[in-house]
This record gives C-alpha cells, structure tokens and sequence, in this order.
C-alpha cells in the first residue's frame, strides 16, 4: 500500500472508489498535479468518476494536511502529497516542472533578526526556480 492511502487508512479516512483513485493519482515522489491532471489520470482507472468529486476530494485532502495546495507560478494550483516531509521546489521557468529538493541546513537559522521586522517566524517556503535539462537543451544557442 502506498504511503498517502496509509496516512489516510490510518486516520480512518472513509475510502471509497472514487476517493481511492483521487489518492492513488497523487501518491508518488514529485507529483505535482493540477485538479485537471488528477482528473484526467483518475478517470483512466475509474471512467465514472466527476470533475466535482474530484475537487471536493483534493479540498479535503488539502483541509486533512494529507496533501499541499501549490501556486508557484501564477498558473494552476498544484497538488502534493509529500505534506509530512519538509522540502521545497525547484521549478522549472520554462516548463513549470516541479521537483522536491531537501536542501541541508536550516534557512530561518540565516535570516537576520534585523530582517524579521518583531516578526516570530516559524516557517520558510522557498521556491528555487531555473531551466530544467530539457528546457536547457531546446534554447537557442548563440
């Protein structure tokens, strides 16, 4: 069994076909599907399966803390299942591909206290961004 559908398992979540699928489509390392994408994968296993359903599932994946809800380009929100595990993301500027990264080190340990205003922080969310190979590979060159 995978590791989101035994997160859910274990906190009793009612498991039913539909929301099997919806779980299934998003368990995996690096996913980072839109609401579309999860619908079009979950209705290649499950025909039936609607838009609605869908969504309502992801909301209640995102209110669970099971799944992260991404924005970080302006397009269409992202969803990913790696919730328990802290990292951030590399995102490709050409594609949008996304990728997990676990950098070392501790990035509140370097803010400066003169930069955090009286403000207690307690988390940071860093997004790196550059071209991916595949993106590298089809620039012109000069």
């Amino acid at each position: 069994m995978s590791g989101l559908l035994e997160r859910l398992r274990g906190r009793g979540w009612r498991m039913t076909s539909q929301r099997r699928v919806v779980a299934e489509v998003l368990d995996g390392d690096h996913v980072h599907l839109t609401a579309d994408e999860v619908l079009v994968r979950a209705a290649e296993r499950l025909p039936e399966i609607s838009r609605a359903t869908v969504y309502n599932t992801l909301g209640e994946l995102v209110s669970l803390g099971e799944v992260m809800e991404l924005s970080t380009d302006g397009r269409a929100k992202r969803y990913d299942p790696n919730a328990h595990r802290p990292h951030q993301h590399l995102v490709c500027s050409g594609c949008g591909t996304i990728r997990d990264v676990h950098p070392v080190g501790d990035p509140l340990v370097d803010f400066p206290a003169e930069e955090r205003f009286g403000f207690m922080v307690s988390e940071a969310q860093i997004t790196y961004r550059g071209l991916c190979p595949c993106c590298v590979a089809d620039r012109p060159r000069v």
